[in-house]
């Protein structure tokens, strides 16, 4: 068994499959002064993604908290849901959404109209789902984050040169040494995205749940290969470019939560704005575009070459699925349409409750709709 797992060990760790044909793994040790990356130092973003945890939790109650009262964000009051035994056995046990025959035979065992059995699943079903002030904490930290996230990324890339000109970005790739502020850089952005995931059972459910799955799952790989692989420089470009327009998704998120339409729209329409270019434009002409072709100035491809790149068009992909989400949305607001979002796992209305709902898309992005006013907006990721 010992040999059999050397032998996959050192299959997977081939120098062929990481680096071009001319490198070795030897030519990236340390030595006089010159720092390379080492898959042993990811190790570290697991305990990290924990420390992210417990600082979610703290920031959530003791500053997201107060800050949801004073800008007046509370919790609608729901109906209290009576407790029905057969009609709560069938919820936990076979459907929350019973068909129409089914609605019928409760009706029977429990001597109650369709209606009010109708009535206690969409009660029973909306007692479940996560409250404002639940969102509004998720999307307050996430603000914050992506905030730091953004001004980090910038400190860190600011004075180097493959920040303005692309093709140094491979200049004596792939003996590149690492520096510190590219280290804390994927170290912390590994270790958030690791939390995410981590916390995705217990956060707000949305029904783009598998897009959100698939994206983290792509990103922490395409950050481990690029560590791994010492594609380093262009592994920040790329967090830098995604966490630009989560910025304003999340913070158009907090205005809407605390009811602030006019503020929450515009910044949605910048946010849709800042993500169509950095996304759509900037990821694929520019960032894509350098690790597709300039490449093949210093050295013939090889399979990480393809791999990173497939993992790229991957997010790109997403990209372009988000982005007709939100263009859709943005086409409804504009038109003064927008009264659901078909991604949001909606609250469900009461005939004697108000006409307004919450709806919410990927990442929490969600937004106000009030149907006797029109619309008014949302997010998305």
């Amino acid at each position: 068994m010992g040999w059999m797992m050397q032998t996959i060990n050192d299959w997977f760790w081939w120098d062929r499959l990481w680096l071009p044909w001319n490198s070795t793994w030897a030519d990236l040790e340390d030595r006089e002064g010159l720092v390379y990356a080492k898959a042993s130092d990811l190790y570290v973003t697991v305990p990290f993604s924990v420390g992210f945890l417990i600082v979610r939790y703290l920031f959530e109650r003791l500053i997201a908290t107060p800050l949801a009262a004073s800008l007046g964000v509370r919790e609608k009051a729901r109906h209290k849901v009576e407790h029905i035994p057969i009609l709560e056995l069938y919820f936990t046990a076979q459907s929350k959404n019973p068909g129409q025959t089914d609605i019928e035979g409760l009706s029977k065992k429990c001597s109650l109209t369709n209606r009010q059995v109708e009535r206690w699943f969409r009660r029973r079903r909306n007692h479940e789902r996560p409250g404002v002030l639940k969102k509004f904490r998720e999307a307050s930290w996430r603000c914050v984050v992506y905030l730091f996230a953004f001004l980090g990324g910038i400190l860190a890339l600011h004075d180097k040169p493959w920040f303005y000109d692309l093709k140094e970005v491979w200049v004596a790739y792939p003996k590149q040494s690492m520096l510190q502020s590219q280290y804390w850089y994927y170290i912390l952005e590994m270790s958030f995205y690791w939390s995410l995931l981590l916390s995705i059972t217990f956060d707000v459910k949305r029904k783009d749940f598998k897009e959100q799955i698939v994206h983290h799952l792509t990103t922490l790989a395409l950050l481990a290969f690029s560590w791994c692989a010492n594609y380093i420089r262009v592994g920040c470009l790329v967090m830098l470019v995604h966490d630009a327009s989560d910025v304003f998704l999340e913070s158009a998120k907090l205005f809407n939560y605390a009811k602030w339409e006019k503020t929450c729209n515009t910044i949605f329409v910048m946010f849709a704005i800042v993500f169509m270019v950095t996304r759509l434009i900037i990821f694929p002409f520019w960032i894509i575009h350098c690790t597709w072709v300039y490449p093949l100035d210093y050295t013939p491809p090889f399979f990480g070459y393809y791999l990173f790149n497939v993992m790229l068009v991957i997010l790109l992909l997403l990209h372009i699925f988000w982005a007709y989400l939100i263009l859709r949305m943005l086409k409804k607001f504009l038109f003064g349409s927008l009264t659901k979002d078909e991604r949001s796992d909606n609250e469900e209305e009461e005939d004697d409750e108000e006409d307004s709902t919450t709806t919410e898309d990927h990442d929490g992005h969600q937004k106000v709709l009030n149907g006797n006013r029109g619309g008014s907006v949302g997010n998305h990721h």
